[in-house]
């Protein structure tokens, strides 16, 4: 306790994480960019919900407008910035609380995609530390209200991995990993890029595909053709993180391998994905939806270019073919600008071989 803490972006993630602290007794600050939710929360304060076994509570918190951001110049320096924006935005976002933070401040990112390097380029290296939330599942369905397309993750599986860059377990590393288990289950990883990859592999799997098909999580995984180019998808991912060198952790509680087998034919391993992939479907809301698949239906920009555009970037660079994955960055593109509209026919009539 005593800690100031700024969550720079109230959206599903930073909206979740950060109530949950509030709740807890943490002094918290929300910086967000949409007027209608920042008065909300101001108003009404942050209501968060669960699709399973979780009752719905709601806390009074401290909730500024981008451009009211100023303001914490007469508050405590923040100790700890939490930046929960989209991909695009983590540059303007960290400049803006770096003027803010306490002398020994820092900054974590809590985001999808691979943003360390854009904070540590504004910040430094030395106050920049990361954040993955895997399988969080979460929405701003409406303005103020945050919901969990499923109940916690608690033991089964661990939501939450904080790190530092270099890899070391630090004090601040195990602060902010107390900071977000009380939302869920945490750990400290020493595994931070090992973790933000099998993130991205994770997300490169299903975001995409749910924008540019509109389809819900669950529809994807419950069609045989669409759940198996997705796993084509992040069985290049993988392939291209280990050229890069990095140690990849379970994906989806599968070992990397395996899904990388299956995606490139390899029978058993693909009756293996299937099956643990549908097991886990059961634990989510038929209705939940992958972030981007939000974004897309909110007419919001999409993280495309950071996720599955990042993964053909990095193949380009070591030389390995990305098919699935560059077709897919093609066809959310294209949705996007409006050229197509969502339909599952765009993967399930695609011909890649």
């Amino acid at each position: 306790m005593g800690r100031k803490i700024a969550i720079v972006g109230a959206g599903a993630v930073g909206g979740y994480t950060g109530a949950h602290m509030v709740k807890a007794g943490e002094d918290v600050t929300f910086i967000d960019p949409w007027p209608a939710h920042v008065d909300h929360m101001q108003q009404h304060g942050l209501r968060v919900t669960h699709a399973i076994d979780v009752p719905e509570f709601q806390v009074a918190v401290h909730a500024l407008h981008v451009t009211d951001a100023q303001r914490l110049a007469k508050e405590t320096p923040v100790d700890i910035a939490f930046v929960c924006m989209k991909s695009y935005d983590t540059g303007w976002a960290t400049m803006l609380i770096r003027q803010y933070l306490a002398p020994d401040g820092y900054v974590v990112s809590l985001q999808n995609c691979m943003n360390e390097e854009t904070i540590a380029g504004v910040v430094g290296w030395g106050k920049t530390l990361g954040c993955i939330a895997s399988s969080i599942t979460v929405n701003l369905p409406e303005p103020g209200h945050i919901h969990r397309g499923a109940g916690k993750g608690g033991t089964a599986h661990t939501v939450f991995r904080t790190g530092e860059v270099h890899g070391r377990i630090t004090e601040r590393a195990q602060e902010v990993c107390g900071l977000v288990a009380y939302a869920d289950s945490a750990k400290v990883t020493s595994n931070l890029w090992g973790e933000r990859w099998s993130k991205l592999v994770t997300n490169a799997m299903a975001n995409g595909i749910s924008a540019c098909t509109g389809l819900t999580s669950s529809e994807i995984l419950h069609n045989e053709p669409i759940r198996h180019f997705s796993t084509r998808v992040g069985s290049e991912a993988i392939r291209i993180g280990q050229a890069l060198g990095y140690q990849l952790e379970d994906i989806y509680h599968l070992a990397p391998e395996t899904i990388a087998r299956a995606g490139e034919g390899d029978e058993a391993a693909m009756r293996t994905c299937d099956a643990e992939r549908l097991r886990q479907s059961k634990r989510t809301a038929a209705e939940q939806r992958p972030s981007m698949g939000q974004d897309m239906q909110k007419g919001r920009r999409t993280e495309i270019e950071f996720l599955n555009g990042l993964i053909v970037r990095e193949g380009e660079k070591a030389g390995l073919p990305c098919r699935a994955n560059a077709v897919l960055t093609d066809l959310v593109k294209r949705v996007e600008r409006g050229e197509l509209k969502p339909d599952p026919r765009h993967i399930t009539e695609l011909r890649l071989n």
